[in-house]
């Protein structure tokens, strides 16, 4: 019989455990049960069914799960809630896409943007914490939250050409051109946050490898 909890609360690395595995499946999820092909994961919200149901359900698992993480710093407890509203917003709020008008126009858009640049800021906090440490497993994870901080950047860097470019990008480049940006930050964020609840073997030593079943996790 497994021992008892030591802790009543959902621990700060289950949290990163969740959002990680969420962000990194939302685009292929919403993408894989969609009836159409999306040009961009928001239009999920006007495909009925499954796709509708992945899309709208992980963005509210996302912001309740943003606002019960707290962080390090209260300027991260504050983006934290700020982000919840954002993923809020977002499915709450559709965008222009497959013929459809916004309720509010740049809404949707203005909240996505936000919501990336509170991830690519978090994850500048993840690597400052992780080269603090000075052990080759947390340098490697240093690096990867790196990457994904400038993936996510990236990201945003995309979307802002396609608006600007009036969905130039999207006519020239590539059809997906939006989902495709979007799904490299969704994937960047997911990365970042899984590598951050120590839950992988390969990036964390015993004595800080962390698993939700383990009663007696150290901190």
């Amino acid at each position: 019989m497994p021992a008892r909890p030591q802790h009543h609360e959902i621990d700060h690395r289950t949290i990163k455990l969740l959002v990680g595995v969420i962000a990194i499946t939302l685009s292929w999820l919403t993408s894989a049960f969609a009836n159409n092909t999306l040009t961009s994961i928001s239009a999920a919200y006007f495909e009925n069914g499954w796709s509708q149901v992945i899309f709208i359900g992980f963005l509210f698992a996302i912001s309740a799960l943003m606002l019960a993480y707290n962080g390090y710093t209260k300027v991260e407890m504050v983006l934290c809630k700020v982000a919840a509203l954002c993923g809020v917003i977002i499915a709450m709020f559709p965008c222009r896409c497959v013929n459809r008008d916004e309720i509010i126009e740049g809404v949707h858009g203005g909240a996505a943007i936000v919501l990336f640049l509170i991830l690519a800021y978090l994850c500048w906090g993840f690597f400052h914490r992780a080269r603090a440490k000075h052990n080759r497993r947390a340098n490697v994870r240093s690096w990867i939250y790196a990457g994904c901080g400038i993936a996510m950047l990236l990201s945003i860097g995309s979307l802002a050409i396609e608006t600007f470019t009036q969905g130039g990008m999207t006519q020239h480049v590539h059809s997906r051109f939006v989902f495709y940006g979007e799904a490299l930050g969704l994937v960047a964020f997911g990365v970042s946050w899984l590598t951050a609840s120590r839950t992988l073997p390969f990036l964390t030593g015993k004595e800080e490898r962390f698993s939700p079943l383990r009663p007696d996790n150290p901190d």
